[in-house]
């Protein structure tokens, strides 16, 4: 079995970092920041109540606290790390995506998806994407900074409290699941994406409380990294972006295959698989005449069945001025009867958002 080995895809130089937050640091240290403060280290509970427990970021609603406490740990510890710029909704407003503008001028997206069952936050781990897959908003984009733990937090936090307020249509309700599908490639930002992981399934008031089973994690195939999330055991789905079955396509589609090829990327994904008991989810964007092909299905087919893995075909969303477009209905139909010949389950993504710039990037770039 390999070894993780040492990362080495970085954030460009930033100026100045964002500012610290409740959400940035464990419960321990929040009573250490608390005491720093000249309070009583309980206090870090309160507040972590507060804020996870009742999404509450409002001083003057922490009425167990005396009002100059309120003030002091809500500058310390809850400053403001978005400002929101603009939402657009449809699906009758059920499909809302927000665009944020961060501390340092950074814009991120984030999407609040309410179906009857459910309610799903995607959210983004970095202002823009590192990884240069060439059908991908984000891709073409590039790479701005990684986003703070805090700030991945604060995405699905605002998201929470718009459902708790009943400003999303179907009355006061729950964020139930998380996505890393947003802007960024997630374990490229190893640290603060498992940071983020952590408070949001950490039970009240160290955390949101959400099933860790609830989260999906999405990767290109950072291969040393799948290996290391992997031994930090919290049964996460893994979600692999695979978009070809063979190294000639996928070192177009997904550049980082010259490093690790799809053998590896598979080898790592069936140890995540094997470690945590979790099925994979392999994510596969139909691109019309590029990877639709009934020889890939097939080929795909034959990596995959025996192993638990699940495909999530997604029809591709395509990005202005972009050469790539979706699959046809005939092309995808085949797809999946091929697929399931082999034993594969499959399902082809909801295609929530395609009429507000749904995909990744969009709307940002629409902004700029």
């Amino acid at each position: 079995m390999p070894k993780p080995g040492e990362l080495t895809f970085t954030a460009p130089p930033r100026r100045s970092k964002p500012p610290r937050h409740l959400a940035d640091l464990t419960l321990a240290e929040r009573r250490e920041a608390v005491a720093e403060l000249g309070e009583k280290p309980f206090r870090a509970a309160q507040l972590s109540k507060h804020y996870f427990g009742h999404l509450s970021d409002d001083p003057e609603q922490w009425t167990d606290m005396p009002a100059a406490t309120r003030a002091r740990l809500a500058e310390a510890l809850l400053p403001s790390l978005m400002t929101s710029v603009r939402d657009i909704s449809c699906d009758d407003g059920a499909t809302r995506k927000s665009l944020w503008k961060l501390f340092d001028g950074t814009l991120v997206e984030a999407v609040l998806m309410r179906y009857p069952d459910r309610v799903t936050m995607c959210v983004s781990s970095q202002a823009g994407c590192g990884m240069n897959c060439p059908f991908c908003a984000t891709g073409q984009a590039g790479l701005t900074r990684n986003l703070s733990t805090g700030e991945i937090v604060e995405q699905v936090l605002a998201g929470a409290r718009s459902l708790a307020r009943g400003e999303v249509p179907g009355g006061p309700g729950r964020v139930s699941n998380i996505v890393f599908m947003g802007m960024g490639e997630p374990l490229a930002n190893y640290k603060a994406v498992v940071g983020a992981v952590r408070r949001l399934v950490d039970p009240s008031p160290e955390g949101l409380g959400i099933s860790a089973r609830s989260v999906t994690m999405s990767t290109v195939g950072l291969v040393p990294a799948m290996y290391k999330l992997a031994e930090e055991r919290i049964p996460v789905t893994l979600a692999l972006s695979l978009h070809a079955p063979d190294d000639e396509l996928r070192n177009t589609l997904v550049p980082v295959n010259t490093r690790w090829d799809v053998r590896e990327v598979l080898d790592a994904a069936w140890h995540y698989e094997g470690v945590t008991g979790r099925r994979v989810s392999v994510e596969y964007a139909l691109i019309k005449d590029i990877n639709d092909h009934g020889w890939r299905a097939d080929l795909l087919g034959r990596r995959l069945k025996n192993h638990n893995a699940h495909v999530n075909l997604i029809p591709l969303n395509p990005t202005p001025g972009s050469k790539w477009t979706a699959s046809t209905a005939e092309r995808q139909e085949e797809f999946v009867r091929l697929l399931t010949k082999h034993g594969v389950p499959v399902t082809v993504r909801d295609t929530r958002g395609r009429d507000i710039d749904g995909a990744c990037g969009q709307l940002a770039a629409a902004e700029v």
